[in-house]
């Protein structure tokens, strides 16, 4: 009898969308950002106004695309933990902090549900990710990030706007097999207020 056992850890319960193919996630992105990916990172982490030993958690981290360029950012004396839950994309960020030797709280976790006391985080930064989530999920989800964060902390959120045209709109209702489609951070405006911020 043959038998083997997976490493990875179980995926929590989550009403958001699950990615489970991490191992292609950084090429697709790439591909729909036109090659601008380091780009569009590079902004996230200007745009959040990392500093030097402040603590960033970025959620939704999938292979720590903003989480490990975040990391470095803030230096040796900053906390940086990024939280995705697909056990898949988690592996792959913890594989390349590692090759990095980068120190990185990388943990399966969901957005509803932050592992994390009130008050632990300077920012919280979220790229490509609110889209995933029905409107009642990213209501939970900026509630949670608003008591992670420490009173006076800041928020970035880095995502799509509404597709406008025919042609837009065709091409995120093929890749986009969610709801996605119709949202645009920009509808964001009354939750975050909801929330607090």
């Amino acid at each position: 009898m043959i038998s083997h056992s997976h490493s990875l850890e179980s995926p929590p319960q989550t009403e958001g969308l699950l990615i489970r193919w991490a191992p292609f996630y950084d090429s697709v992105v790439n591909v729909l950002t036109l090659g601008q990916t380091r780009r569009l990172r590079t902004m996230t982490i200007d745009t959040a106004l990392l500093k030097e030993g402040e603590s960033v958690l970025d959620v939704g981290c999938g292979t720590g695309g903003v989480t490990i360029p975040a990391r470095k950012r803030i230096g040796q004396s900053g906390l940086a933990a990024g939280i995705d839950p697909s056990p898949e994309m988690i592996a792959v960020a913890r594989r390349k902090a590692g090759r990095l030797k980068l120190k990185i709280d990388f943990r399966i976790g969901v957005i509803e549900g932050l592992p994390y006391p009130d008050g632990t985080f300077d920012a919280v930064t979220s790229s490509l990710m609110m889209h995933h989530l029905t409107p009642d999920l990213q209501v939970k989800g900026v509630s949670e990030i608003y008591r992670v964060l420490k009173p006076g902390g800041r928020l970035l959120i880095a995502d799509t706007t509404v597709p406008r045209g025919f042609f837009l709109k065709r091409v995120f209702g093929l890749i986009a097999r969610h709801h996605g489609v119709k949202f645009g951070v920009e509808d964001l405006t009354e939750t975050l207020k909801s929330a607090g911020f």
